[in-house]
């Protein structure tokens, strides 16, 4: 199981990297683990969200899991990739398996996160 130390992390499995004065979201290698091969990656429609919103949804042969986007902010990219390439989720979580980067509005709702080590503890929990 792969942690990136950089990131920070919800209780709901996506992860959260600040990249200068964006951040970037994914979901967690446990959570790519534990779905299953990606099937298909819903991005992002809307330019704004907030904390806790619904902002994509990924499939796999197993489900479908809604993601929860765990800081406010405006959507300032999507990763296309993944329309033709979704497995990038399941190959590479932490780098080329990104969903969006968004503009955040309040950089407090990052630091109040998972630190790595905290979510590793989380997730050793539930195993």
């Amino acid at each position: 199981m792969k942690f990136d130390k950089e990131a920070r992390y919800s209780e709901t499995h996506e992860w959260v990297r600040k990249e200068g004065d964006v951040l970037v979201f994914g979901i967690s290698d446990y959570a790519q683990s534990k779905i299953g091969e990606v099937v298909f990656v819903e991005l992002p429609e809307e330019d704004e969200f907030e904390k806790g919103a619904s902002f994509s949804v990924v499939e796999s042969v197993k489900s479908a899991n809604d993601l929860y986007i765990p800081v406010s902010g405006e959507v300032v990219e999507v990763n296309e990739a993944l329309e033709d390439d979704p497995e990038l989720v399941n190959n590479d979580a932490f780098g080329e398996g990104w969903i969006c980067k968004i503009k955040p509005s309040d950089l407090s709702e990052f630091d109040a996160l998972l630190s790595a080590d905290d979510y590793e503890k989380m997730v050793s929990e539930l195993d």
